[in-house]
């Protein structure tokens, strides 16, 4: 994540996805367009820490790297996922929010990049606050976010 922040830093900011619509596909974008975000500096979130997590969600979005290779993961469609994966860190995703259920599972709200037909809406539910210091699928184990 860290050479995704330097890439918008150097690129002077990110292109709006209605410029460059995702397509699941490898190519070029379609070219420079007017920025729609850009970020000055960005710093790392303490590791394995789910508290110092959340404290930084609770102020915009923070990028986490997560083991998205599990299957559970990968063909998610929706409700809180639990259980066991591994953390061989492999995916980045957006750590947008928090919350909790009616049954008392408290998850964090993550923004993944495969489109809308992925989990719900292309958003996951993750349990947060499990015995693992790591976090499900690696999620605590690294993060980072922009300062201004």
């Amino acid at each position: 994540m860290d050479d995704a922040f330097k890439f918008i830093i150097s690129n002077g900011g990110l292109t709006a996805e209605s410029s460059n619509p995702y397509t699941a596909e490898d190519g070029k974008c379609k070219g420079k367009s007017k920025s729609a975000a850009t970020i000055k500096n960005y710093e790392d979130v303490p590791a394995n820490n789910e508290g110092a997590l959340m404290a930084a969600v609770a102020s915009q979005p923070v990028l986490v790297d997560v083991y998205g290779g599990d299957m559970t993961f990968q063909f998610y469609k929706g409700g809180v996922m639990t259980g066991t994966c591994g953390s061989d860190l492999d995916h980045g995703i957006a750590t947008i929010g928090y919350g909790t259920t009616s049954d008392g599972t408290k998850y964090l709200l993550l923004k993944n990049s495969w489109g809308t037909t992925w989990g719900e809406n292309g958003f996951l539910r993750m349990e947060k606050d499990i015995s693992d210091k790591k976090g499900m699928c690696g999620l605590a184990m690294e993060h980072s976010c922009p300062t201004e």
